[in-house]
């Protein structure tokens, strides 16, 4: 019976020693997949013009005085598929006019690819149709990509691969 407590203490610390180890691999795992995107720590973000998926020009230097969550993905990504949904939850929790959302479509072949896979998800951000070009000014390697921009449009936090819904709001709301 006296080893009782001496046996819980060395489960706890092995449970948090186990924790630790998870936690270090998957922090690990993001840093080096987000290794060759824009650093932040202020960098201004590249600029950002095209024609959206409904015909019109966007330019992100419109919403220069707000923040922005800037999502990169591709119509065939599955990924990208599965955090769509997120993106327009994070849209009806803050409002156009706390924070800009854009969704830049990459390594696409036709509009109606790109229109197909909004539809199909219901993206309820305003998309826009994206080339070599923004993929390349982004640093774009791989989808979906994300970069928060403060009011200045500058870099504070970039990501790539899936988030979640309080992912997604965390980013957005430590702006």
């Amino acid at each position: 019976m006296g080893d009782r407590p001496h046996s819980r203490v060395q489960k706890v610390r092995s449970f948090l020693l186990n924790a630790g180890l998870v936690a270090l691999v998957f922090f690990g795992g993001l840093a080096f997949q987000s290794r060759n995107m824009l650093p932040t720590g202020g960098q201004p973000a590249p600029e950002l013009r095209g024609a959206t998926l409904a015909g019109e020009r966007y330019d992100l230097d419109d919403a220069a005085s707000r923040p922005a969550l800037v999502y990169f993905f591709a119509p065939w990504c599955r990924i990208c598929a599965m955090s769509s949904g997120n993106l327009n939850r994070l849209r009806r929790w803050r409002d156009a006019e706390d924070i800009e959302i854009v969704a830049v479509a990459l390594d696409w072949g036709a509009a109606d690819e790109v229109r197909e896979y909004v539809e199909r998800h219901g993206l309820e951000v305003t998309v826009v149709l994206g080339d070599a070009n923004v993929s390349r000014q982004w640093q774009i390697r791989g989808f979906p990509s994300y970069y928060v921009l403060d009011n200045e449009h500058r870099i504070v936090r970039r990501d790539i691969g899936y988030s979640s819904q309080l992912g997604l709001w965390l980013r957005a709301w430590l702006i």
